[in-house]
């Protein structure tokens, strides 16, 4: 029986796969489809759970496949089943037959139709990834793949500023989550000298509790939490949630009002074995929780907007939740989470006829407000309440805005001279320390510090240029191929075929994505990164793949630089606090850069006076 866990991923990816490549696109066959699936993973859920129910509660572990091992590393392919992906599985199971029946109609006649249940089928696949994976490699699989349907589904219509714009800055914060969670996979690494499951998270901690090993395991503890807060909009975090109800309706209410904002608690579950006996970090969850709770309530109480209503509200019950995983209120964390999704879901897929409702009854049973006296304390706080705390502002001040600063200042690296001279040599140091990859310690340890600062700057110019997107896509390309050299000079003992599998992915992403930029750039010679031009009107398929050489540029888990990217993590050591911060910034970064340039050539407003022109506000 532990064989079919498989199923769980292979129903929805096969269906996305299907509707991904089906040339009808009538909603009829598309719909057939979605029914087809849901149907049958809504009956694999349902009949799995009875079983595993009635077999003695006993967790099931499956062990699918290993990509790849070595002496010092296993990328292996886990599952797990245990009382928590029981209730996240058939919750997920019904809100998506819920979530898919309602879009059938909802989304009728839209004229992104097949392109919204692509995403929705792809978001099934990567959070069964998630709520089944039976490590943390498994689990970052599916935590990538929600991330990205989570970006496209912001950005779904993708002819308007806003929702561009919040697709933006959603993913920003998605990639802090995903650079966290590398970090926490890097360190469990240096600390069990193993890939561990979860089943032997119990070990880790008895591991962690050694003389020595302090340090290491509260950092692992916090690469834990990080993630945790900012997929469940917890604070500081919390105004990406809000922003994120850009998409479509039905999107919202899948995404988050019920399954994906809860991946934080998921995580949190999962992990727990690790950090139970750990005070301080139960205090953090508490505060961090509490803080959400409070904060969001009163920022909820005074949005002028439903979406916005609901999604604070949403994100101060999963603070709740938060308080309830650190007191070891599993039980009553899963019954929450069941009742939280189920009425966010309701609230969001019936607000467009609620709001009809209430615009009419006002309309003639409209009665003038009584004017009540208010203190200057009262008043100044419903203001503070209404800027949301002022936290994007304060979040961008902190976060963002020095490292734009930071790529302003490295602009004079943007000539050709520069480019082709920082190309010529990260590719002379590459090939110099790979012939002399035994006596590179002479080297000293401080030239794979100086290579990934390169490589971190070459990134951050991309980040910030507002010149050809073609510059930006070459400074991306050799960021990485500083990576990769920083990485060979840091370690000797690396093998030839793991330097394969990172070139084997970045390499051509970097091509095709080069080729659909010099496509936009023969139509009118203009691919300036200071403006939207919206060419995804006009040029749909060279968009859909410009989207692919992205991923593909970042690691996303559909080719082998995923795994190269997971090796090459290995080997800095734990020692190596400045190199490994620098490769995050790396990793962090690269993402951001390359979708800012899929955002500003293909999304937004179309520069061209013939195409419909959406306001900023719309």
């Amino acid at each position: 029986m532990n064989q079919l866990l498989v199923l769980f991923i292979a129903i929805p990816l096969l269906a996305f796969i299907i509707s991904l490549f089906w040339k009808n696109k009538s909603e009829r066959s598309i719909g057939r489809i979605v029914r087809f699936t849901k149907v049958l993973y809504i009956i694999l859920s349902v009949v799995f759970a009875g079983w595993w129910i009635f077999n003695g509660l006993t967790p099931v572990t499956s062990h699918v496949a290993t990509l790849y091992q070595t002496d010092h590393f296993v990328f292996a392919f886990e599952l797990y089943y245990d009382e928590v992906t029981a209730v996240f599985s058939v919750v997920g199971a019904l809100l998506f037959f819920l979530v898919a029946t309602f879009s059938k109609y909802y989304m009728h006649r839209d004229h992104g139709y097949k392109r919204f249940f692509n995403t929705i089928l792809l978001f099934a696949a990567g959070y069964n990834f998630i709520i089944l994976s039976g490590n943390f490699e498994t689990l970052f699989i599916g935590w990538e793949i929600k991330g990205v349907c989570s970006f496209i589904l912001i950005a779904f219509y993708r002819d308007r500023y806003l929702p561009v714009k919040n697709a933006f800055k959603a993913i920003s914060y998605y990639r802090t989550s995903d650079v966290a969670l590398m970090l926490c996979m890097w360190m469990m690494h240096h600390l069990t000298h193993q890939n561990i499951t979860f089943e032997k998270l119990g070990e880790a901690k008895i591991m962690a509790a050694a003389p020595g090993t302090a340090a290491m395991a509260i950092f692992i503890t916090c690469m834990m939490i990080i993630p945790a807060l900012v997929k469940s909009a917890q604070f500081p975090f919390t105004t990406w949630l809000p922003r994120a109800m850009e998409g479509p309706t039905a999107s919202s209410a899948i995404f988050y009002g019920s399954l994906s904002v809860h991946i934080g608690v998921f995580l949190l579950l999962r992990t727990h074995p690790f950090w139970e006996d750990m005070l301080w970090a139960k205090i953090v969850i508490i505060a961090f929780g509490a803080i959400t709770a409070i904060v969001s309530t009163m920022i909820a109480r005074v949005q002028p907007t439903v979406k916005t209503q609901i999604a604070y509200a949403s994100a101060a019950q999963i603070g709740l939740m938060f308080i309830e995983v650190a007191i070891g209120w599993h039980w009553l964390v899963l019954v929450h989470f069941a009742g939280n999704a189920f009425l966010r879901t309701y609230q969001l897929l019936v607000s467009p006829s609620v709001l009809n409702y209430l615009v009419h009854h006002q309309y003639f049973h409209y009665s003038k407000p009584e004017q009540k006296p208010l203190s200057k304390f009262k008043a100044s706080f419903y203001v503070l309440c209404l800027k949301e705390w002022n936290l994007d502002a304060t979040m961008f001040r902190f976060l963002w805005s020095p490292f734009k600063w930071a790529g302003r200042q490295l602009q004079f690296l943007q000539s050709g001279v520069a480019l082709i001279g920082m190309a010529v040599s990260g590719a002379a140091l590459l090939i110099y320390g790979y012939v002399n990859l035994h006596q590179l310690p002479d080297a000293g340890p401080v030239v794979p510090h100086i290579l990934m600062g390169v490589a971190l700057a070459s990134i951050l110019t991309s980040f910030a240029c507002r010149q050809s997107a073609l510059k930006a896509w070459s400074y991306l390309a050799i960021g990485h191929l500083f990576i990769i050299t920083a990485i060979v000079f840091n370690a000797p003992q690396i093998k030839t075929i793991e330097i394969i599998f990172y070139i084997s992915g970045i390499l051509p992403a970097f091509a095709l994505g080069y080729y659909c930029l010099q496509k936009i750039k023969s139509i009118d010679n203009d691919i300036i990164l200071n403006k939207f031009h919206g060419y995804v009107y006009e040029q749909h398929t060279t968009g859909f793949l410009f989207l692919l050489s992205c991923i593909g540029m970042l690691g996303f888990p559909v080719t082998a630089a995923f795994i190269g990217i997971d090796i090459f993590f290995t080997y800095v050591e734990e020692s190596q606090k400045i190199l490994i911060v620098l490769m995050g910034l790396c990793i962090l970064f690269i993402e951001l850069a390359a979708f800012r340039i899929l955002l500003r050539i293909f999304m937004g407003p179309h520069k061209k006076l013939d195409h419909p022109v959406a306001f900023r506000s719309s």
